[in-house]
């Protein structure tokens, strides 16, 4: 068969289940991402003569790939927060960046260089690119739509994570550049870093995404009724949006993950309650869906026919499951203390660190940058972390979160009870 006809049909399939796979699995204990690896999986493996390559062959196209649904993830994960930003109502936020997502990066990067033999270098750009929450395919566990009410502190605390993680991560990223230069020049480092890395291109960032999120809303919202923008109804404008934001703050030398993200919340800021919101958001999650199966797809093919996982070690094995089990759980769980969280939900919100899409973002734009060694093994290990984190939660998360759902109401429930029995004492009394 010829291959662009093989595409042809691929595409079309692909688009097709992109709008009736998530109804089919909605009832089922089995996730869109699972069924779209399983696909890839199995497509490549038959004697088709088309293959997946390694993605360490196509690093640029990689990179560019999934950078482009990690940024339409982050501007849908933004248009859907109803909740206001702010130091106490966030503070679940602040310390599952702040505590648990160094905490991560660090433990991973020291098993990485005691279990893998990993140098420092290369053991920092795996444990900085397996410490962020994806938000491409978190999106089981984050909030509802706008104004849809479905916004509850496990679901935010996760959707606002995953939303700021992706870009707290590239200054250790750029740190483990920074080091892998320095061993290769013996140029000092840590000034540069910490001055440009750190303190400017997040401020640039952050700086961009509230500068331009409220232009754009005064634009979409407040101009005169006849050039108001959100009369329009176009759900594309989103796109528009996110990638002229992203492509900004990166000409400016920001962290454009940031802003995008910082953008959305300051958009939903301009005019929270406006049903406009609704479209954008719509036609952002319809976007990042359909990307996230043709790149999950093309992931499973890399599996079968690319030789994505032949780098695999009982060490790799190990080291992810201490990764999933043990480090980002225990992180969570650490940060968490002290908070008004139920231990339940404290223990959703440390196990549902999902790896996916942002992981291999980063090592694509890592091994650009700087040599590494053993990165056949770095590749592998992120996949096979990648791949379970793909199953175990998308099995997991459908009965886990009708579990978080039902002690809510029950909670809920019981609280009203109390209100009432208080108001019938007063009133008997009185």
């Amino acid at each position: 068969m010829d291959p662009y006809i093989f595409l042809l049909i691929g595409f079309g399939a692909l688009v097709l289940l992109t709008a009736w796979l998530p109804m089919v699995l909605s009832e089922a204990p089995l996730s869109l991402p699972i069924s779209c690896v399983a696909i890839g999986a199995a497509v490549f493996a038959l004697p088709l003569n088309v293959s997946i390559p390694h993605p360490a062959n196509h690093l640029p196209i990689v990179e560019r790939l999934t950078e482009l649904v990690i940024i339409i993830s982050l501007m849908g994960a933004a248009l859907k927060i109803d909740r206001k930003i702010g130091w106490r109502s966030w503070m679940m936020t602040w310390r599952l960046l702040a505590i648990a997502m160094p905490i991560t990066i660090f433990a991973l990067a020291w098993l990485g260089h005691t279990m893998l033999g990993l140098g420092a270098a290369t053991a920092l750009v795996l444990g900085a690119s397996l410490a962020p929450t994806d938000p491409v395919l978190a999106s089981d566990v984050q909030v509802g739509p706008p104004k849809s009410g479905q916004e509850d502190d496990t679901r935010f605390a996760l959707t606002s994570e995953a939303g700021l993680n992706d870009g707290l991560a590239f200054p250790f990223i750029m740190c483990a550049i920074a080091i892998a230069e320095a061993g290769r020049t013996g140029d000092p480092w840590v000034l540069r870093w910490l001055g440009v890395e750190v303190v400017w291109r997040l401020a640039v960032g952050v700086g961009i995404g509230v500068l331009l999120g409220f232009a754009l809303g005064w634009l979409v919202f407040r101009m005169p009724n006849r050039a108001k923008l959100s009369r329009t109804g176009d759900g594309f404008v989103a796109l528009g949006i996110t990638v002229a934001v992203y492509g900004i703050a990166e000409a400016l030398h920001g962290y454009g993950f940031v802003s995008v993200f910082v953008s959305g919340l300051a958009l939903r800021a301009a005019e929270r309650n406006h049903k406009y919101h609704q479209t954008l958001h719509d036609f952002s999650e319809q976007l990042e869906r359909l990307l996230m199966m043709i790149l999950l797809v093309l992931f499973g093919g890399a599996i079968t026919s690319g030789g994505l996982l032949d780098a695999l070690t009982w060490s790799s094995v190990g080291y992810a499951l201490l990764a999933i089990f043990i480090v980002r759980p225990l992180a969570g769980w650490f940060c968490l203390a002290g908070t008004a969280c139920p231990s339940t939900e404290r223990a959703v919100i440390s196990f549902f660190g999902i790896r996916g899409l942002g992981s291999i973002y980063y090592l694509a734009y890592a091994l650009q940058k700087e040599t590494f060694h053993k990165v056949d093994v770095v590749w592998s290990t992120t996949a096979f972390i990648i791949l379970i984190s793909i199953v175990l939660h998308g099995v997991s998360v459908t009965p886990v979160m009708r579990l978080i759902d039902r002690r809510q109401r029950r909670g809920i429930a019981a609280k009203e009870t109390k209100t009432i029995i208080k108001q019938q004492r007063k009133t008997e009394l009185g």
